[in-house]
C-alpha cells in the first residue's frame, strides 16, 4: 500500500476541510520565546509563584547566575503558551501516516518501533512503502523475530544503512525472548535494547507510552534552533537544543509535541523557503524576525571520507543468470548480496583489476571494461567503481562461495543500492527495472 492510500484509508477520521492555515496569534504570546533560565512562557508562567524555593547565592556571582538557578526549580506541570499553540496547530494539521495512530487510538509500540528504526537517516517518502512491506509481511514483533535474518535483509534492501535491519531482527528477537514480546516503557530500558540509541529510545518512550522526554530529530532540531535562533553550530549544539526544548516540553503529550514538532519541520519550517506566515510559532520565532531563518541551524562543515575505488565483475551466464554471493555479516553491507567486487581502497590499482575477478573452473571469461563507473556515497566515504562484464555458456558452474541467481529473481535478493546501480549499469535500465520493478 503506498503512502497515498494509507493516507485515503485514514481520511475519514482526519479533519482536512480546514486550510492549513494558523493565524499567528492562535496560542502565541507576543513576548519573545524564552531562553534557557529565562522560564517557561508569560504571563502568569514567569510568576514566582510557580518556582520551588531558589537557594540563596553568593552575590559576587551576579543576578543571571541566580537567575538561571532560579529556572531549574520551575515546576513540571506548566506548559507554555508556545507549546499550546504548538499542540493545537498539530491537532488540526498532523500528517496521517502509516505507522501513526490517529486521534483517539492507543499507539502500538510495534509500529513505531520499527518506523522509528527505519525513519532512522532516510525520509518518509523513501521509508513508507517498506514499512507497508514489512507489516504486510510480519505484522508484529512475534512474527519478525521468527523471521530468518536473510528474508529480512532482503525486504529492506534499497533502503540503506543495512546494519539497522540486523539490529532490527536482533531487537525482536530479545524483546520476544526476554521479555514476552512487550517492548519496555521507560526510554532507560528501552536505550538498553539492540540497534536503539539515545533519540531511538527516547521517541518510541514518548510516542508509544506517553513518557515525559525529549525526542528531538532532524526537523525538530531545525525548528527549535530557528524558533531560538542558536548560533552555536549543531551537531556541537544538540546538548544546547535540548535544555532550550526542556521549557516547552508538556507534563502531558509527550508524543504529540514530539511528532508535532517533526511535523511542523517536515510541512511548514523546511530547509529551504519556509512558510513562516503558516507556523504556530511565527510571531516569536527568533530567525524570522532576523529575517533569515534559513540560514539555520548553523552546522559545521561536513567531514567526507577519503574516496574509495574498486572493480565490480559483472557475469552473465547464457540463460540470463547473474553470479552473485553474500557479503561477510559483519562489517560493511554485512549480510547483504553483491556481484563479485575487488576491496575498496584509496589507492586501488585499477590496471590489475582483472586479476582479482571470479575464477571459473574450465576457462577465463573475456571481460570487457565498461566506460564511465558507478558512484556511491556511504556515511564515511563515497565510492567509485569500475565495471567490468562478460557472459559464458548455461553450464558454466559457479566457483565456491558465489551462485548463479536469475535476473527475473534479482528483486528477491538483498541487493543493496550500490550493486543495483552495478547491475543496471551493466546490463542496461530496462533489464534493472524489469529486475527490481523501478
Amino acid at each position: 500500500m503506498t503512502l497515498a492510500a494509507a493516507s485515503a484509508k485514514r481520511k475519514k477520521s482526519c479533519d482536512h476541510s480546514r486550510p492549513a492555515v494558523v493565524e499567528a496569534t492562535d496560542g502565541a504570546t507576543s513576548s519573545p520565546p524564552p531562553l534557557a533560565g529565562e522560564g517557561q512562557g508569560g504571563g502568569k508562567d514567569r510568576e514566582l509563584a510557580n518556582l520551588a524555593p531558589t537557594p540563596t547565592l553568593p552575590r559576587k556571582r551576579g543576578r543571571e547566575r541566580a537567575r538561571r538557578v532560579a529556572t531549574m526549580y520551575v515546576k513540571p506541570t506548566e506548559t507554555s503558551d508556545h507549546t499550546r499553540a504548538l499542540l493545537a496547530w498539530y491537532d488540526r494539521h498532523r500528517r496521517v501516516l502509516p505507522w501513526r495512530a490517529l486521534p483517539g487510538e492507543r499507539p502500538d509500540p510495534y509500529r513505531v518501533w520499527l518506523s522509528e528504526i527505519m525513519l532512522a537517516q532516510t525520509t518518509v517518502r523513501a521509508v513508507a512503502p517498506y514499512f507497508e512491506r514489512f507489516v504486510g509481511r510480519w505484522s508484529n514483533v512475534h512474527a519478525l523475530a521468527a523471521a530468518a535474518l536473510d528474508d529480512v535483509l532482503r525486504l529492506w534492501a534499497g533502503l540503506g544503512y543495512y546494519a539497522r535491519a540486523r539490529h532490527l531482527h536482533a531487537c525482536a528477537r530479545t524483546v520476544v525472548e526476554q521479555n514476552s514480546g512487550f517492548f519496555p516503557q521507560s526510554e532507560a530500558e528501552l536505550a538498553k535494547l539492540p540497534g536503539v540509541g539515545a533519540y531511538t529510545a527516547a521517541a518510541i518512550a514518548a510516542i508509544a507510552f506517553d513518557e515525559r522526554t525529549l525526542a528531538i530529530d532532524g526537523n525538530a532540531e531545525r525548528v527549535l534552533a530557528r524558533f531560538f535562533a542558536l548560533e552555536q553550530e549543531l551537531p556541537g549544539a544538540k546538548a544546547r537544543l535540548r535544555e532550550l526544548a526542556q521549557g516547552l516540553l508538556p507534563t502531558l503529550r509527550s508524543g504529540d509535541f514530539a511528532q508535532a514538532l517533526m511535523d511542523l519541520g517536515a510541512t511548514i519550517c523546511t530547509p529551504k523557503k519556509p512558510a513562516c506566515v503558516l507556523c504556530p510559532w511565527m510571531q516569536d520565532c527568533r530567525a524570522r524576525r532576523r529575517g533569515d531563518p534559513q540560514t539555520f541551524p548553523r552546522k559545521a562543515p561536513r567531514r567526507t571520507g577519503n574516496l574509495r575505488r574498486g572493480a565490480a565483475f559483472v557475469l552473465v551466464r547464457a540463460d540470463g543468470a547473474i553470479l552473485l554471493r553474500t557479503r561477510p555479516r559483519q562489517g560493511l553491507l554485512g549480510g547483504m548480496t553483491e556481484v563479485p567486487t575487488t576491496q575498496w581502497t584509496s589507492d586501488f590499482p585499477i590496471a590489475n583489476a582483472e586479476a582479482c575477478a571470479p575464477r571459473l573452473e574450465r576457462r577465463k571469461p573475456n571481460w570487457r571494461r565498461l566506460a564511465g563507473m558507478v558512484t556511491h556515497t556511504f556515511t564515511h566515504f563515497p565510492l567509485e567503481l569500475t565495471v567490468y562484464t562478460a557472459s559464458v555458456n548455461a553450464q558454466t558452474r559457479a566457483p565456491a562461495g558465489t551462485r548463479w541467481v536469475a535476473i527475473s529473481d534479482l528483486a528477491g535478493e538483498a541487493l543493496p543500492t550500490v550493486m543495483r546501480k552495478v547491475v543496471a549499469h551493466a546490463l542496461g535500465k530496462g533489464v534493472s527495472t524489469f529486475a527490481f520493478g523501478a
